[in-house]
């Protein structure tokens, strides 16, 4: 899995924005920006007969968050300030 405690830079403003606005390079970005995080929430974990624990990606799942992230970008509204 991931660490913790590992800092990532922000994403731009523009690319953000022209996500936002439909692009679809931006939208690109944005997925792979959330990409590390998006695969920790996909992890199931599973069990065979003798007991050990293997960690495997839904795929399916990790896909639907993907999705629902560029869902929530395409419908967000910038209000002037």
């Amino acid at each position: 899995m991931c660490n913790q405690n590992q800092t990532k830079e922000p994403l731009p403003l523009d690319i953000v924005f022209a996500a936002i606005d439909g692009d679809e390079g931006a939208m690109k970005s944005v997925v792979k920006h959330y990409e590390g995080y998006i695969t920790a929430l996909s992890m199931k974990r599973l069990y065979d007969e003798d007991g050990r624990q293997y960690l495997f990606v839904d795929e399916e799942l990790r896909r639907e968050l993907e999705l629902k992230l560029l869902t929530k970008v395409a419908a967000f509204k910038v209000k002037a300030a």
